[in-house]
């Protein structure tokens, strides 16, 4: 009779699930031994950079992906990532090995003690199969819940001892649909509400992105039609609408006051695919403009439970477009001109400006690329230059834990491989972000991803300096980071690295690695001058 590692796999197979994630421990060999050549093993060195990888990987390939990690204490290591996931709705199936049966009464070395608890609110599902036998059909529900909208990352913890027990049943796939549809009665009232405002304004969120190049077009087309400004929403993990468009007016402050004031005299607020809102830090105000109503279209239940002010509809917002479109009054657009002023004109002096960085990267940037961006206090710079009219080509996190990004970027990059599509990956960090999963740069390496990290180093935590400002907390320890020799760092684990300081440096180091197709990191010091917080 198959075993249940034979049964397992070849559900996987069947359900085009067959990338492994994984740092390897003693719990999970048995899982791994004699691992099939149909299957793709990437090894990351620490479980952080594993679930990254993973996140990025699966949101490039749309589709889940497998984790596998190292019983209690590797599921620790993962957990700020696994919490990004979360966020980010990220279809990941994790696993980790658990102590073999026999001893688990005892709770012996190693033991994942209460394994469904330790990953907990940071899942969508979380389980540890009665017996042997169930594994497969675990993994079945696993994927079938993970890929349900909102999607996002389940747990399984898997006894070290089951695989090689015998099974007397296959277990059959079956199919699940993914998406919800629109309520029709909230529809027409949504439509409703829409045509007879006389003045109002559009926030996309990262629900857009993630429904595909279809909802993209169909946002445009909606947005088109009204004639009204886009906002993108605030903390946005995916590019929702093309940035050069006349109607995009960029991205929302995510304090209170300066979010409500940015949208002053408009009657309707319309927020399709994000959060209502992703507040921070705490300014107080008006959560909205004085009569001014919301309407939100989110995919999540909890999104639209806990919004703070006006009405939900849940729906997936391709959905949500294909069945309101018919609905919409066209109208005639007001704007006369584009909403965003042309990007700035950096100065050269030495060191340089964040925005002097960026003008360089996207001036020697091709047109098809992948970016990701981990530089906090630098968003500001970052936006005014690059400017993304594509789908799929930006990706953060949705959560602002730090140690995200570098790893995400492998994934992209791996994902971008397997399907052919073959952009390199800009990955933007600061010299703080980097340490957090900087043993990723060992797997790009490895994996010959075309990952390009550009580090913009002042030698601080910047983003934490402009919280003292706004908190009016002075002298605080531990926000200067002296003596981080990063060159050295990436050349440790393998990658081509340089130090640059001008522009025609910078862009030539960029171009060089642009046409190296392999893992670069470019570290380029910049001045400490703070940023506002705030942008009003």
């Amino acid at each position: 009779m198959p075993t249940v590692k034979e049964v397992t796999f070849n559900l996987l197979r069947k359900l085009g699930v067959t990338t492994v994630v994984g740092n390897p421990g003693s719990t999970e060999e048995t899982f791994l031994k004699n691992f099939p050549e149909d299957f793709d093993y990437v090894m990351a060195l620490q479980e952080a950079s594993v679930v990254g990888i993973a996140d990025g990987l699966s949101q490039g390939l749309r589709k889940p992906v497998i984790v596998n990690v190292h019983t209690g204490a590797g599921l620790g290591n993962a957990m700020g990532n696994i919490l990004t996931a979360y966020l980010n709705k990220t279809p990941l199936i994790l696993t980790a090995g658990q102590q073999t049966r026999e001893m688990l009464l005892m709770e012996p070395f190693l033991t994942n003690i209460d394994a469904t608890q330790l990953p907990k609110p940071w899942v969508k599902w979380a389980y540890q199969p009665a017996r042997a036998e169930d594994v497969p059909g675990a993994f079945l529900r696993a994927y079938a819940t993970a890929i349900q909208e909102p999607a996002g990352p389940v747990f399984l913890s898997l006894p070290l001892d089951d695989w090689d027990k015998e099974m007397s049943f296959d277990v059959p796939v079956r199919a699940v649909s993914t998406r919800k549809g629109p309520d029709p009665v909230s529809l027409k009232d949504f439509a409703n509400k829409i045509n007879a405002a006389k003045n109002p304004i559009l926030i996309y969120g990262g629900d857009i992105a993630r429904a595909g190049k279809e909802a993209w077009a169909n946002g445009v087309t909606f947005a088109e039609a009204l004639g009204v400004p886009v906002w993108e929403a605030p903390f946005c993990e995916r590019t929702p609408f093309p940035e050069t468009h006349d109607l995009f007016a960029g991205e929302l402050p995510a304090a209170i006051g300066p979010l409500s004031d940015k949208l002053q005299g408009h009657d309707l607020i319309v927020v399709i695919g994000a959060p209502v809102f992703r507040y921070y830090p705490y300014v107080p105000g008006s959560y909205l403009p004085k009569g001014c109503d919301l309407i939100q279209v989110t995919d999540d239940p909890d999104e639209a439970a806990k919004a703070i002010v006006g009405d939900s509809l849940v729906s997936d917002a391709s959905l949500f477009f294909d069945n309101v479109l018919p609905l919409i009054k066209k109208r005639t657009t007001q704007l006369k001109t584009p909403l965003r002023a042309v990007p700035k004109v950096a100065p050269q002096d030495l060191p340089l400006v964040p925005l002097a960085v960026f003008a360089t990267l996207r001036a020697n940037t091709p047109a098809e690329v992948v970016v990701t961006n981990e530089s906090p206090s630098n968003v500001a710079d970052f936006q005014d230059q690059f400017r993304f009219d594509k789908p799929d080509s930006f990706y953060t996190f949705a959560s602002g834990g730090l140690g995200w990004n570098m790893p995400a970027s492998v994934g992209l990059a791996l994902a971008e491989k397997k399907t052919g599509r073959n952009r390199p990956v800009l990955c933007v960090m600061g010299d703080g972000s980097y340490q957090y999963s900087l043993q990723s740069v060992y797997t790009a390496v490895q994996q010959n991803a075309h990952v390009i990290y550009v580090v913009l180093q002042n030698e601080e935590y910047g983003i934490l300096k402009e919280f003292a400002v706004l908190e009016e907390t002075p002298n605080v320890p531990g926000l200067d980071l002296p003596g981080l020799d990063i060159v050295s760092l990436a050349k440790g684990y393998g990658a081509t690295a340089a130090h640059v300081e001008t522009t025609e440096d910078l862009a030539k180091a960029y171009r060089d690695a642009l046409n190296f197709k392999g893992t670069s990191v470019i570290v380029v010091p910049i001045t400490k001058k703070l940023g506002n917080l705030i942008q009003k």
